[in-house]
């Protein structure tokens, strides 16, 4: 697509492709494209509620997002872990590897824990973590839904697929016209602004 020059690109609120302004019809707050304007048109003729316009968080909101909960989880992780390995260290004598081998295991899955209870809980119960929350975020179903903690807690460990494959998996949101990280696509939600 070669937008005009100057021309303001502006995303289908049907199947989310970029397009120019003037290729886009309103029907109020809605944009439609060429493409999907028939079918649109036919659904409003028919009844049918228009659905919601979402306004995507892009991926620096995003990161400044996370950058929050990941100090509030690396300092909650310390803390557990604080009270934790005084107690355990006694048990895994004698001091050698296989102590050294536990205790970071135990480290690891402390960590990991806390981080998808924090994610899982506070997703399905309020929305969003308290990074996003700070920054007017939510995360939704894409019909705008609230997510399960099933999938909230899924959230979690596929983020860590996106971060394990060199972050491109966060990268993926600044390129997405719904500004999708991997994670997001794997378990099908979309990062809003909250005034959507």
């Amino acid at each position: 697509m070669n937008p005009t020059p100057g021309g303001k690109i502006l995303y289908c609120s049907q199947c989310g492709q970029a397009k120019s302004e003037q290729e886009l019809a309103h029907f109020g707050n809605i944009l439609v494209c060429g493409s999907c304007k028939p079918a649109y048109a036919q659904g409003l003729s028919e009844g049918i509620a228009a659905p919601t316009v979402f306004h995507y968080a892009g991926f620096w909101i995003r990161f400044v997002a996370s950058i929050i909960d990941g100090l509030i989880i690396g300092f909650s992780s310390a803390a557990v872990e604080a009270i934790l390995l005084p107690t355990l260290r006694p048990n895994l004598s004698p001091v050698g590897t296989a102590s050294s081998v536990a205790l970071i295991g135990v480290v690891y899955l402390v960590g990991l824990s806390i981080g998808a209870a924090y994610e899982g809980l506070f997703v399905n119960k309020l929305g969003a973590t308290p990074g996003k929350m700070v920054l007017g975020l939510r995360v939704v179903r894409p019909d705008g839904g609230p997510v399960s903690l099933g999938r909230a807690v899924g959230r979690y460990f596929a983020k860590l697929l996106s971060a394990m494959i060199l972050l491109i998996g966060y990268i993926m949101a600044g390129f997405d016209p719904q500004k999708r990280a991997l994670h997001d696509m794997i378990v099908d939600t979309r990062v809003i602004k909250k005034r959507s």
